[in-house]
């Protein structure tokens, strides 16, 4: 059985479908002092508990989730469409935690294993003590894109250009390039452009995930007289305004999956995670 996170039900039902199995209906209530309860029904052998962790009331309904389904199934199978923290895999300065390894532990307790998809650094599956697989969904993303002009597909920075490579093979034509990004902080970016020639074609700019839109936009700036301009993302977390940031670009469409849920998930990470399963 499929038990769905509240941030997760539109990934959820899609694998319920993928898979063929029955999706749980999870009930939800709150106490005065603001905690939560969840009431998971039978989750018969199986429970696959699927649940994007976008914020900390979500992490502790995932750990709530988990801790139900095991009282009733035999196995616990944990999919984190999106896993928070996961982008902070060390410590950047002294006294600072590894917030996506103390997230791995917490979560591990509850859980025979553990899947996720497109994590931020590949080595945060590490910090699970159970079997953790990460899933690829990037392909997928080719399949909302509209015809296209001599197009490049381009990553923000080196460490994002196999996720171009994966959305222009799936594509079928166009070639891939990237941008140099130095991180000064959190909120300061510098992006140094690359050679690549930009005038005249269609530019679909790639990465794993758009949180402000900064560093986006910025890339955007650097372009030379493009034709159009997509945006791509498996997690489009798009918070505060970073979706008018891109618009203000001069962005013609954003599309992403469903691993956070937006109006931009164009399509499902769901068959992805059912071939992994």
């Amino acid at each position: 059985m499929i038990v769905p996170g509240s941030a997760s039900q539109e990934v959820a039902a899609a694998l319920a479908s993928e898979l063929d199995e029955p999706l749980a209906a999870v009930e939800y209530d709150w106490f005065a002092d603001g905690e939560t309860l969840v009431r998971v029904p039978d989750a018969g052998d199986r429970a696959i508990v699927v649940a994007s962790t976008v914020s900390d009331s979500a992490q502790v309904e995932l750990l709530q989730l988990q801790d139900a389904a095991r009282q009733r199934a035999e196995e616990v199978v944990t999919v984190l469409p999106y896993m928070g923290y996961g982008r902070q895999d060390e410590a950047f300065e002294p006294g600072e935690p590894v917030s996506a390894r103390a997230m791995a532990r917490a979560i591990s307790t509850g859980t025979d294993r553990v899947m996720t998809v497109n994590p931020h650094e590949a080595s945060i599956a590490d910090f699970f003590e159970v079997p953790c697989a990460t899933v690829d969904a990037a392909s997928h993303l080719a399949d909302p894109l509209p015809g296209l002009s001599d197009p490049l597909f381009l990553s923000p920075d080196a460490g994002a250009v196999d996720l171009a490579e994966t959305v222009r093979d799936a594509y079928g034509t166009g070639t891939v390039d990237y941008f140099e990004k130095v991180r000064h902080s959190d909120t300061d970016v510098e992006i140094r452009p690359s050679d690549a020639s930009t005038a005249g074609r269609d530019v679909v700019l790639v990465d794993d995930i758009v949180a402000t839109g900064s560093t986006m936009s910025t890339a955007i700036g650097q372009l030379s007289a493009p034709e159009r301009v997509f945006v791509t993302c498996v997690h489009p977390m798009l918070a505060a305004n970073a979706r008018t940031k891109l618009a203000t670009a001069g962005v013609e469409a954003v599309y992403g999956t469903d691993t956070i849920e937006r109006a931009v998930s164009a399509v499902s990470a769901a068959p992805a995670i059912a071939e992994s399963l």
